[in-house]
């Protein structure tokens, strides 16, 4: 499996910056206009792509407002309504998709969406998106999953919830319809996610496991998840986004700022550029710096045939002598010459 690869303009990999994207969600609040200020601040922000879902209530799930369609958890943000309705408020009307890509378009961002269902798929499919994306609760939809992959575009799946056996069907399923490039996401699918949830270090495993890239989709607060994430060799952020989290929507609680997701691309990018090779010894930068070790020198006035004592010889700070570890071997040997104070300690001076 190739380990690097283009996303409509952008390559993505371990030699190129993160691969960031915002996900736009139900965060419009039914409202276009909405919608397209988001994605102006996203580009303003700096992301890479802008992502949508792409799905009705009907393709999610039906229209029961009890039992196994009522949301009655205690800790869920969505507590107190059917899953119906909550997709009725949260989904984005087919028709803005194509107004919502153009504006991306023009300020230079990939646009791109999580089909829901295999008409989503078609519909995308006219739209010509570079990508696709499979959310963490369709990771075990294989026909879905077949059908995605069937597109021969990249794939990025979120591992939310799947267990490695889960994941082995998964990605088996998606490179035998022809997948080619595949990103595998780190999610913890509860909203918000904690860092104590996270696991980071099963991104190592996991690009070791299925031998593709590694990202994160992250449910967290702030942005030290997602940049931690580049140092174990994260090449795609996921993040929702909004343009004001007191402004409420779906999923606006779990949702970051403007100005949190450009500090997520200027520090995820500082993470990425820091991490460099294995090198020990000075950079070219840095030998400049040589000259301000320690090192011997004489520290008063000595005349010809004076002893070298701890008291007349010390260890100070620039380099011109010396080094250190060479002052018990020249402890009692005598200077051959007068020598001022300040003079930078050497073979020929004894």
């Amino acid at each position: 499996m190739k380990q690097e690869f283009k996303i409509g303009n952008r390559q993505v990999g371990s030699d190129h910056p993160p691969f960031i994207i915002a996900e736009m969600s139900g965060n419009h609040n039914q409202s276009l206009d909405r919608a397209l200020a988001i994605v102006e601040a996203a580009a303003k922000a700096g992301v890479d792509a802008l992502k949508l879902q792409t799905y009705t209530a009907d393709t999610m799930t039906i229209d029961i407002d009890e039992g196994d369609f009522f949301i009655d958890d205690p800790n869920s943000l969505w507590k107190g309504t059917s899953l119906y309705k909550l997709y009725q408020e949260a989904y984005t009307p087919w028709e803005w998709h194509k107004p919502i890509f153009d504006r991306c378009k023009e300020l230079g961002l990939l646009a791109f969406s999580t089909p829901f269902d295999e008409t989503a798929v078609d519909f995308l499919e006219e739209l010509n998106v570079p990508c696709y994306k499979v959310a963490s609760f369709e990771n075990t939809d294989i026909p879905l999953i077949r059908k995605i992959a069937a597109t021969g575009k990249p794939v990025i799946i979120s591992t939310g919830m799947a267990s490695i056996a889960e994941l082995d069907e998964t990605v088996r399923a998606a490179r035998d319809a022809g997948c080619k490039d595949l990103v595998l996401l780190k999610c913890t699918s509860t909203y918000p996610a904690t860092p104590e949830n996270t696991n980071l270090n099963t991104m190592p495993h996991l690009k070791q496991l299925f031998d593709c890239q590694v990202g994160i989709s992250d449910h967290t607060m702030g942005i030290g998840v997602s940049v931690g994430s580049v140092v174990l060799g994260g090449t795609v952020i996921e993040k929702h986004f909004t343009l004001s989290r007191a402004e409420g929507g779906v999923d606006s609680a779990f949702s970051m700022e403007p100005h949190e997701m450009e500090a997520l691309v200027v520090e995820s990018r500082r993470v990425w550029q820091s991490l460099g090779q294995v090198m020990y010894g000075p950079t070219q930068a840095e030998r400049p710096s040589l000259k301000h070790r320690r090192s011997l020198y004489i520290v008063q006035d000595l005349k010809e045939g004076d002893v070298l004592t701890k008291d007349n010889i010390k260890a100070i700070r620039p380099g011109a002598g010396m080094p250190p570890k060479h002052l018990d071997e020249i402890l009692g040997k005598r200077v051959r010459r007068n020598v001022s104070k300040g003079t930078p300690l050497s073979l020929e001076l004894f």
